[in-house]
């Protein structure tokens, strides 16, 4: 079980596999307030910096799961390195349909609703690990301009327009499902930089060391196309937020 190939490639060298910056994880975890001890549920945790920071600074005890058996260890290290080894355990797993045994306090799916067929029945499955009047956590693109046809929707990476709402009706359907929308940290450009430009540097450097992999077409196609289609497309036309939900 692993995630395909090139995301393992590409995205080696981040901590953090969405447009979150350190501070924005930062800003987050202050403005849930977590006491220590809070239980939290990561489902599709990457390589984790956001289970080991809030370890560290908030005192949290977390379980991350996700597909990637690279980001995986990743993680496990990232706790040894930040000394919260005994606060948060890592699992190499599908995310898809995770259940905790124990209710948790946070439940969080951050950047991969997929697992749940989008941010609405991803909500459904956290809300199943979650105990009453805990906190769930969807981080979910929004278009922060409407793309006028599905071929600019594309050149964003998404399927369709329909993939992704802009941010009031986004935030307009969590009250839908009968959700408070209690916190919410939004990345920006930035953010979005740091994500994408960091797999550049990343993909030139395999390239250098890996000339005669099965895959070295492909990562040199994806070196040469994505810089321009980032600037053009990602970074005009998504955004990205972490929203804090509560069932009313």
């Amino acid at each position: 079980m692993d995630i395909p190939r090139i995301f393992n490639i590409t995205e080696s060298a981040h901590r953090i596999h969405n447009p979150f910056t350190p501070d924005k994880y930062a800003t987050l975890g202050t403005a849930l307030r977590m006491a220590p001890g809070t239980r939290v549920l990561d489902l599709g945790s990457g390589s984790g910096e956001m289970l080991c920071t809030w370890a560290r600074d908030h005192g949290i005890f977390g379980t991350g799961i996700d597909m990637s058996a690279l980001f995986s260890e990743h993680a496990g290290l990232r706790a040894k390195e930040l000394g919260v080894a005994d606060q948060v355990r890592f699992i190499h797993g599908d995310a898809a349909g995770y259940i905790a045994e124990e209710k948790v306090d946070v439940a969080a799916c951050l950047g991969a609703t997929w697992i749940g067929g989008g941010f609405s029945g991803t909500i459904e499955l956290l809300a199943q690990s979650l105990r009453a009047g805990g906190i769930i956590l969807i981080g979910e693109p929004y278009w922060r301009r409407l793309p006028a046809t599905d071929e600019i929707a594309k050149r964003c990476l998404a399927n369709s327009i329909s993939d992704f709402l802009p941010l009031p009706e986004l935030v307009s359907s969590f009250g839908e499902l009968g959700y408070d929308l209690v916190e919410m940290v939004l990345a920006n450009q930035d953010g979005w930089d740091r994500y994408e430009a960091a797999k550049w540097l990343t993909m030139r450097r395999w390239l250098e060391a890996n000339p005669n992999d099965e895959l070295a077409h492909e990562v040199r196609a994806l070196l040469t196309s994505e810089p321009a289609r980032h600037v053009a497309y990602t970074r005009e036309y998504l955004g990205w937020g972490v929203f804090a939900l509560m069932a009313r």
